[in-house]
């Protein structure tokens, strides 16, 4: 148990990582619309229209790291069976 408890932890934090890098590793908080900048064709003038889009943010990061973090610590509590011979 302890040792599926630390492995557990360990792809939660590094699916988390990978998840937050590859949607683009906001440094910011967690945006479920962006902006997109768009020029209307005839007037040419500019004006911004939100699409909407999850952008991972380092509060989602550091939650998700949290939780992998109280699992390993989960992991301590369960005792190491000892071999008898």
């Amino acid at each position: 148990m302890r040792r599926a408890l630390r492995i557990f932890a360990i792809i939660l934090a590094l699916a988390a990582a990978g998840c937050w890098l590859a949607a683009g590793a906001n440094l910011g908080w967690t945006k479920t619309s962006v902006p997109l900048k768009t020029v209307d064709e005839v007037t040419g003038l500019d004006h911004i229209e939100w699409q909407k889009k999850f952008v991972p943010g380092v509060d989602f990061l550091g939650a998700t790291l949290v939780a992998a973090v109280v699992l390993a610590s989960v992991s301590f509590a369960f005792r190491h069976k000892s071999i008898e011979r």
